[in-house]
């Protein structure tokens, strides 16, 4: 099989490339198609996985070539991973520091930040779900890219069913919750649903028998893992679930807007001036074999420990553990699910997918994160319990602003631009929306379509 990774030139291909280093059953993957537009951290990548290869049994390391050119990276391919950033880590940082300004969140996927990244990448997702259409239309596509629920819903008006989003936080979240209880991941039901970095975790059956109860009446066991101590064992009692880590934005928001604030640098400008050091020596010619890999896990490192660093000060969270530095997320998801398609091994999987009829609240197209089952012919979400009043209502007004980057996106209207930032929960005035919106425009020249 071959596979295009959109974004070939991104810091965490080297995890999707290891995943599939380790896959040695029939029908694996036999070729690799990096595709980015900067040719500078495209070599540099490319370096990185010779090296993973030269590591590794080679009867099982799949061939790489790297292109600029869509069209040649699409032909042929039977899966497409999309995994790009438009405006790269400099809009990202942009993002954060133009809505800290004016004392709102600036995070990636959350809020107005989360806003202005779909502003700008939904026109180019759609475009290259067209280009794939016409150029590769047997393919699969697997969404990594961010806001991953919005993308993933831009991207199915042109492709359909054969778009899916994936994202490793209800992952790691249930395999965390799982472990607590005395079972194997593999082994529990894990009763989740919600959007993309919106979720919630209601109950864990292993055995039949839900054994989240057990959890959240045990203290210590509850504040002894990344999501307890970000909450507290009080709010998730009270709650009566587990929220996805991203929950935090929105029940203590005050307090992580604060802590960023003080920050002496905002997330986005940490991994800017981190990958630019790391680019700058993965890419030099003249290294020993094995540098270029060595450099990128040094870098991953201090990446995975430092994320959401804001999130735990804020809320008086010590250090992540072992447990949470954890590999095994969205690179393990995205091979399972192609497994799945290209065998007809059927899986279980949380992925983002059209709601159907799943959640009454929404509309069929709605893109949501829940449990699907998975086969040859694609993803297939199951049926979950109604969302209490409290969830119902961040879900649909959370829709409601992705509905509204997805017209602004179509229109160029600065109006429904307007609108999507205005109504979302974490932003509470249209002149701060306004704001918002100039200052995103003035730094981010992928904004100019809107008038």
């Amino acid at each position: 099989m071959r596979l295009t990774i959109l974004g070939g030139g991104g810091f965490r291909v080297p995890l999707v490339y290891g995943a599939l280093l380790g896959d040695r059953a029939e029908g694996r993957v036999s070729q690799v198609t990096l595709y980015d537009e900067d040719p500078a951290r495209l070599g540099a990548m490319a370096r990185v996985l010779r090296d993973q290869a030269a590591a590794a049994p080679a009867a099982h390391a799949p061939a790489v070539t790297a292109t600029g050119d869509l069209d040649e990276a699409l032909r042929g391919a039977d899966f497409v991973f999309s995994a790009i950033r438009v405006g790269g880590l400099e809009g990202r940082a942009a993002d954060e520091r133009i809505a800290l300004a004016e004392g709102v969140l600036g995070q990636e996927t959350v809020g107005a930040g989360g806003i202005a990244y779909g502003l700008r990448t939904v026109p180019v997702a759609r475009e290259i779900a067209r280009r794939i259409a016409r150029t590769a239309p047997e393919a699969w596509v697997i969404n990594f890219t961010n806001p991953a629920g919005l993308v993933t819903e831009a991207m199915a008006e042109e492709l359909g069913a054969r778009v899916i989003g994936i994202c490793d936080s209800p992952v790691g979240l249930g395999r965390r919750i799982a472990r607590l209880l005395g079972a194997r991941p593999q082994e529990a039901w894990i009763d989740y649903v919600g959007l993309n970095h919106l979720g919630w975790v209601r109950g864990l059956r292993i055995g039949g028998r839900d054994e989240l109860p057990r959890l959240l009446a045990d203290t210590e066991a509850l504040e002894s893992f990344e999501e307890g101590r970000l909450f507290g064992a009080e709010w998730l009692r009270s709650l009566g679930a587990i929220p996805n880590e991203y929950l935090h934005y929105y029940y203590f928001n005050r307090d992580t807007v604060r802590t960023y604030q003080e920050a002496r640098q905002t997330r986005g400008a940490f991994l800017r001036d981190q990958q630019r050091g790391f680019y700058a020596e993965a890419g030099r010619s003249g290294q020993p074999a094995g540098a270029a890999l060595a450099a990128w896990e040094r870098t991953r490192a201090e990446r995975e420990a430092t994320y959401m660093a804001e999130n735990r000060e804020a809320a008086g969270a010590p250090e992540r553990d072992a447990s949470d530095l954890e590999s095994g997320g969205y690179e393990k998801v995205a091979l399972a699910l192609m497994r799945a398609i290209a065998r007809d091994e059927r899986a279980t999987l949380i992925l983002n997918v059209p709601n159907g009829s799943t959640l009454s609240v929404l509309d069929a197209e709605a893109v949501i994160e829940v449990p699907c089952l998975v086969d040859a012919n694609g993803a297939h979400p199951m049926g979950v319990e109604p969302l209490p009043l409290h969830a119902v209502g961040l879900v649909t007004a959370v829709k409601a602003v992705e509905r509204e980057v997805l017209a602004a996106a179509a229109s160029g209207a600065r109006a429904d631009a307007v609108k999507a930032i205005a109504l979302h929960p974490l932003v509470d005035s249209v002149g701060v929306a306004r704001r918002l919106l100039d200052g995103y425009a003035a730094a981010h020249p992928g904004l100019a379509y809107l008038r």
